[in-house]
C-alpha cells in the first residue's frame, strides 16, 4: 500500500510537471518595422508619397513666389495709388496669404491620407505573414523587437528570415 501510495505521488508530480511544460507558451520575435521596409511594395509607397509630396513643395513653392512678386509690385506701385486701392491690395495679398496655407493644411491631409491608403494594406500584408509563420511553427505570441518598442533583450526565435521567405523578399 505504501509502494503504491509512493508510486501514484511520484506519477502525478510527473504528470504535472509534464503538463506545466507544455503549458508554457512558445515566444518569439521579430522587428516588424524592419520587415515592413524590406518589402518591395513599401518602397514603392514612399517613393509615391514622396513624388506627390514634392508636387505639392512645388505648387506651393509657386504660389509663394507669385504672392511676393504681387507684393512687391504693389508696394512699388503704392505712391501712385489712392489709401482706397492699396487697402483694397493688403486685403487682397491676405486673402492670398490664407489660401496658400489653406493649400498647405489641405496638402498635408492629403499627403496622410495617401499614405495610409497605401502604407495600410502593405502592415496587415506583413502581419498576417507573421501569424501565419508563428502558427506553423508553434508559436504562441510574437514580440515586436522594433529597436523602441520596449523589449530589451530578444534571445527567442526570431523570425524574421521565415517571414521573408514567405513574402518572397
Amino acid at each position: 500500500m505504501k509502494k503504491f501510495r509512493t508510486l501514484l505521488v511520484a506519477c502525478a508530480l510527473t504528470l504535472g510537471t509534464f503538463s506545466f511544460v507544455s503549458a508554457q507558451s512558445k515566444v518569439a520575435h521579430i522587428a516588424s518595422q524592419e520587415l515592413v521596409e524590406s518589402m518591395p511594395s513599401f518602397k514603392a509607397a514612399k517613393s509615391e508619397i514622396e513624388k506627390l509630396n514634392k508636387t505639392y513643395e512645388a505648387e506651393i513653392r509657386n504660389m509663394a513666389l507669385e504672392l511676393q512678386n504681387t507684393a512687391k509690385k504693389y508696394t512699388q506701385e503704392q505712391e501712385t495709388k489712392t489709401q482706397e486701392e492699396n487697402l483694397k491690395r493688403q486685403q487682397e495679398l491676405q486673402a492670398t496669404e490664407r489660401s496658400i496655407g489653406d493649400y498647405r493644411q489641405n496638402a498635408l491631409q492629403d499627403l496622410q491620407k495617401k499614405e495610409i491608403e497605401l502604407l495600410k494594406p502593405i502592415y496587415e500584408k506583413a502581419r498576417t505573414a507573421i501569424q501565419k509563420v508563428a502558427r506553423a511553427q508553434g508559436f504562441s505570441y510574437v514580440l515586436d523587437s522594433t529597436t523602441g518598442t520596449g523589449v530589451i533583450m530578444a534571445d527567442g526565435k526570431d523570425l524574421m528570415a521565415d517571414v521573408k521567405k514567405d513574402l518572397g523578399i
